[in-house]
């Protein structure tokens, strides 16, 4: 008896330790399905209710929210590396820091719903989702990028989502047209515009707002305020800093943008205010970004380091996230620490193809100029070579 107790209990020892540390550990925990959380009310413009200030976070969501806004996090850092590297040539633009705003938006959507954006955009991209092999090859401009190796850091596409556009500002009056196609087709979707406090001072975005108003389209407008515009404070540039008013006509919300709850819900509002058919409204997500306005910025000639350290410390909208979810047992460090892992992996290995995917070759000099059009000839830089399209 004692020989057959002893050979089950070398037995089960070895099918435990066979399977990796973390599933032991997590079938080992009694984790909470769900827990409620208070979140900041948020500012209100021509609105006499708001999004609620209680919200419900479920384990699978919360895990959902923790590693994706921790991919995009460890992906801008190695965007960092590579740039410095000399992998990425011309303008980069890093998001770290205003994950939660990324990871908020698209949990208050649908997938069908429509997304527009300015030059940062690589968490929206990822968000949206593009691999990330595919957004960092786009950054190399390696053939395996989202845009083929052509597009580079400031416009990548995929379905649904309209870019990363170069040209400050331009994409409000374009997010106003996708609001105006989804109302023309009656399909009940709507479009997120966003931009930032240096943009929100163009001419063109109160433009797109008299129209959104006018025809009362399905338009979200979203000013990601992370305090700079390039390397100049909003307080130094702009008359009111009170982003959420600009519509003036417009409903608005200021929102904290650093709490991927308080983003998710008033996210959730705002859809429900355009799909409703009352026309625009315009939210104010109040946010920061770790690195300069881009990579040839070092981002402290402006601001100091110890006010960068100070929100990476108190406020950073990760460390937000893993503290709630660690306090209210919906996860543990051990649990957090191995999705880090798989995480690190998982960009090390995008890097890896990053760099090694070849570059498009010239021949596709003239491929997809357009969508849907017959093959014909482009003139390359000797008026004596000769390329063709390819749809």
């Amino acid at each position: 008896m004692r020989k057959m107790l002893a050979a089950a209990v070398s037995r089960l020892l070895a099918s435990v330790s066979q399977k990796p540390a973390s599933r032991v550990l997590v079938a080992s925990c009694n984790y909470s399905n769900d827990a409620t959380f208070e979140i900041k009310k948020c500012d209100l413009y021509r609105l006499e209710e708001g999004p609620p200030v209680t919200t419900v976070l479920t384990r699978e969501d919360a895990l959902k929210y923790y590693r994706m806004m921790q991919t995009v996090r460890r992906m801008e850092l190695m965007a960092d590396q590579l740039y410095k590297q000399k992998f990425i040539r011309g303008f980069c633009h890093l998001c770290d820091g205003q994950e939660a705003c990324y990871m908020g938006l698209e949990a208050g959507i649908n997938t069908t719903d429509h997304v527009i954006t300015s030059y940062r955009a690589h968490g929206l991209c990822y968000t949206r989702g593009i691999p990330v092999r595919s957004i960092l090859a786009e950054l190399t401009g390696r053939r395996g990028g989202c845009a083929k190796g052509k597009g580079g850091s400031m416009h990548m596409y995929t379905k649904n989502f309209y870019g990363g556009n170069g040209i400050v500002g331009a994409q409000g009056p374009l997010g106003a047209g996708i609001a105006l196609a989804c109302k023309y087709k009656g399909d009940n979707e709507v479009c997120l515009t966003l931009y930032g406090d240096g943009a929100a001072n163009q001419g063109q975005i109160f433009e797109a707002y008299n129209m959104a108003a006018l025809w009362k389209l399905p338009c979200i407008f979203i000013c990601e305020n992370n305090l700079y515009g390039m390397g100049t404070s909003a307080k130094r540039a702009a008359a009111s800093t009170d982003y959420y008013k600009r519509g003036g006509f417009i409903p608005g919300l200021r929102v904290d943008g650093m709490d991927v709850l308080c983003v998710r819900e008033a996210t959730k509002f705002a859809v429900d205010y355009c799909r409703s058919g009352n026309g625009p409204i315009l939210m104010e997500l109040q946010t920061y970004r770790y690195h300069g306005h881009s990579m040839s910025d070092p981002g402290i000639s402006y601001r100091t380091r110890e006010e960068v350290q100070n929100v990476r410390s108190k406020n950073d909208p990760i460390m937000l996230l893993k503290d709630r979810m660690v306090k209210n047992k919906l996860t543990s460090m051990e649990e957090l620490k191995g999705i880090d892992v798989e995480v690190r992996e998982e960009i090390d290995a995008a890097a890896q193809f990053a760099t090694t995917d070849p570059e498009p070759p010239l021949e596709e000099l003239g491929h997809h100029i357009y969508s849907n059009s017959p093959p014909f000839q482009v003139r390359g830089a000797n008026q004596w070579i000769k390329f063709k399209s390819v749809s």
